[in-house]
């Protein structure tokens, strides 16, 4: 009777579009001004560079959203690599997922709301660490609760970040006075790479839309809901990330906003509100950060879930509970990495989420593929067609710009930073003996 508990299908559209809003908008709207336009050399070039990695990522939303539509599966990026590239590049898909990167980046998201929040309520900085495990703890405790309820906790909390970005797009556009294009920026980033390191840094920004595909089984209608969502919010924070940036560059001259770096938005906020204004946009990261910090806990163990239940990871992971169908197990067990990461291992929790990023932009780039490989299984007859499918449009056009963006990721982490590419393969690899144990054990 209890392998008959399933994931409850609550989720609509909303819902589907706060994950996907929520999830990527976390603090880096906010901080990523000063170092795009440094990197770029200009406010023109600054302004492009999000514009072309906003095209990018779109043309990416809108290949994996007929991949999506194609393959409704709870598990995501792991479920599309396992049916198009078979069980093994599926498991370690899910491996550097669950193991590496999930707990890096959610121990980092945390860490940072903490920082902030000590800093807010004059706490003393060595605070910072327990605030980031009750933070930790908090989140997982309401994905504990029925579906709905961090489904709701996360339209709230994206709800409330789209105010602060709403008022720094208006002012700027409205009240800033200063050229939001043709600046020169006198003091460029010493790192090299121009505008296409400018690009690489708005790609950054703009990951982590895909985490909505891991709770896919969980929305009412996947094969409709998936897409809209996917490319409904993609729309709007693409819209944000120009609209925040058009409205910063046109409010402060590009040397300020270089000199200020990661202040340049609460100058802005501060010049329209006072201090009143920059306190009120700190609580309004602390709990954007919170919102993104929702999205993972709510999607991470649902990708454990579904490699459980396909035999690939410990039994226990894929047991849901009867009252609110919830992976707790697997909830738990993210959040006892996390939790340890936070507490042993705080100055490398970024580290350790950029270096799994190299990987999992490897399998994103197979999962772009996925889609030429569907549509090929259609023309055979070996995948049904349906007219009301969400299609990838301008293909193949779109799916190549998609492909192109990610080959430019990877091409560019692997000149600069051979060493964590190297080793993010490693981490990968590590998971072939655990991958054949399970096999082993599931004949």
């Amino acid at each position: 009777m209890e392998n008959k508990i399933e994931l409850k299908r609550s989720m609509g559209i909303w819902s589907g579009l706060a994950m996907v809003i929520g999830t990527v908008i976390g603090s880096g709207i906010f901080f990523k001004q000063a170092g795009v336009l440094q990197t770029a050399g200009s406010s023109t070039a600054g302004l492009l560079a999000w514009i072309v990695g906003g095209v990018i990522t779109l043309a990416a939303g809108l290949t994996i959203a007929e991949v999506g539509a194609r393959l409704p599966k709870t598990g995501g990026l792991y479920s599309y690599i396992e049916e198009l590239y078979g069980p093994a590049a599926g498991f370690l898909a899910g491996w550097m997922q669950v193991v590496v990167y999930a707990p890096a980046v959610i121990a980092s998201i945390a860490g940072y709301a903490a920082f902030l929040t000590a800093n807010f309520l004059g706490l003393s900085q060595s605070s910072a660490t327990w605030i980031s495990v009750i933070f930790v703890v908090f989140v997982a405790g309401i994905n504990m609760l029925e579906n709905r309820v961090p489904a709701a906790f996360q339209v709230a909390t994206t709800s409330i970040k789209l105010v602060p970005i709403a008022v720094l797009i208006v002012y700027g556009l409205f009240f800033g006075k200063v050229d939001a294009v043709g600046q020169t920026v006198h003091q460029v980033a010493t790192t090299g790479g121009g505008f296409g390191m400018a690009i690489l840094a708005t790609l950054f920004a703009y990951d982590g839309w895909i985490l909505l595909s891991n709770i896919a089984g969980e929305l009412k209608n996947p094969r409709r809901d998936l897409p809209r969502s996917i490319v409904g919010g993609l729309l709007i924070v693409v819209l944000a990330y120009v609209g925040v940036t058009f409205g910063v560059y046109h409010a402060l001259p590009s040397d300020k906003i270089v000199a200020l770096q990661n202040n340049a938005t609460f100058a802005v906020v501060r010049a329209a509100f006072g201090d009143f204004g920059g306190r009120a946009l700190s609580l309004a990261i602390i709990i954007s950060m919170l919102g993104t910090l929702n999205g993972k806990m709510l999607s991470f163990p649902r990708m454990a879930y579904a490699m459980s239940l396909d035999g690939l990871f410990p039994k226990y992971l894929s047991k849901l509970t009867r009252k609110t169908q919830e992976p707790v197990n697997a909830i738990i067990t993210v959040t006892l990495m996390t939790v340890l990461l936070d507490i042993f291992y705080t100055k490398g929790v970024d580290r350790l989420s950029d270096i799994a990023i190299f990987t999992i932009w490897i399998f994103y780039t197979a999962a772009f593929f996925g889609v030429f490989i569907l549509r090929r299984q259609v023309k055979k007859g070996l995948l049904a067609e349906q007219d009301t499918l969400f299609k990838t449009p301008l293909f193949p056009i779109t799916p190549l710009v998609a492909i192109f963006g990610a080959l430019f990721v990877l091409g560019s982490t692997i000149i600069n930073d051979f060493a964590g590419a190297a080793l993010s393969i490693v981490l990968v690899l590590i998971g072939l003996p655990v991958f054949y144990y399970y096999k082993k054990k599931r004949a």
